[in-house]
């Protein structure tokens, strides 16, 4: 495990009531309390993702309207470079016209995908704000549209075919692109999704071309749904698995002082015998391997909750 685990903060979204609630206030001031307050547990970037969610309705022109009012507010309170994270080209469009480079240096591009609308412009937008960009590698191009990545091979020509574009295109450096394989929530993975991630990124680590691009997860998706009493351990075991293969980047909540386990420790030993019960054995259904792999899940589940005598 040779390389640096690099936090991207991601307390600034509306998925946190803290966020939330700045947003519903229209706070600048409170987007900056949450910024410092991210910096000053290390966080490496921040990630700003004002988008509605299931509990916040945020119209586009909302988005819009309060960016130009608070990246000033966070680039006041610290010089961590932001992330933006959202689909639309025109999000980003005036994110990085707000964006002062100078106080924090170069901000992160979130994301670039097959399923993007106006995906030129926005590798165009990488190109002229001389951003790092993150790639969505659950995604692949099929004749006539898209499709999610279903096994890792898939997966890794994402990849490829991103980083080849962002290079010739967009003039990027490898150690300038982030690529996300995605990472399913564990105890309701009965695809396999999991497995595919980690595959994937092995196979992006083997091959030359792609040496020294970054690998990146959404660490709280990993442990959705499990116990609070085993869930920081498992997103912590996890990041041990997916160090090895070539993990170097999460968005997590820094709040959790996100970190690997050490190699030799119990949960990672639990997760990865859990994860080996998800490869599908010959003439398997992956719903077979799938719904064991579950099961082994919630064994982990049960051990992890608190004896009531």
């Amino acid at each position: 495990m040779n390389k640096k685990l690099h936090i991207v903060g991601e307390l600034m979204n509306n998925s946190y009531a803290r966020a939330r609630k700045a947003f519903n206030a229209r706070d600048p001031k409170g987007y900056g309390e949450l910024a410092k307050l991210q910096s000053d547990l290390g966080a490496e970037y921040l990630t700003l993702n004002i988008d509605g969610t299931q509990r916040i309705q945020v119209r586009r022109q909302e988005m819009f309207d309060f960016l130009p009012e608070v990246i000033p507010a966070i680039q006041e309170a610290t010089s961590t470079p932001i992330a933006f994270d959202n689909p639309s080209v025109d999000y980003h469009k005036i994110a990085l016209a707000h964006y002062d480079r100078k106080k924090s240096g170069p901000p992160i591009l979130n994301s670039l995908a097959a399923s993007r609308e106006r995906l030129d412009e926005m590798v165009e937008l990488v190109k002229h704000y001389d951003t790092l960009a993150v790639v969505m590698a659950s995604e692949t191009f099929v004749p006539g549209g898209t499709s999610q990545c279903l096994n890792p091979e898939d997966s890794y020509h994402a990849a490829k075919h991103f980083v080849e574009l962002l290079v010739t295109k967009a003039g990027r450096r490898n150690d300038q692109i982030i690529i996300d394989t995605g990472l399913a929530p564990v105890g309701a993975d009965t695809y396999g999704l999991v497995n595919i991630g980690l595959d994937a990124m092995r196979l992006i680590s083997a091959d030359p071309d792609l040496k020294g691009v970054h690998m990146i997860v959404g660490l709280s998706n990993f442990a959705w749904g499990t116990p609070k009493e085993v869930r920081e351990e498992l997103e912590k075991a996890y990041l041990t698995l997916g160090m090895k293969v070539g993990l170097d980047f999460a968005l997590a909540n820094p709040e959790k002082t996100p970190a690997p386990l050490p190699a030799g420790h119990p949960m990672v030993a639990r997760l990865r015998e859990a994860l080996v019960q998800g490869r599908r054995g010959e003439g398997e259904s992956s719903e077979t391997s799938g719904f064991r792999q579950a099961e082994a899940i919630m064994m982990i589940c049960r051990e992890g909750e608190p004896v009531d005598y």
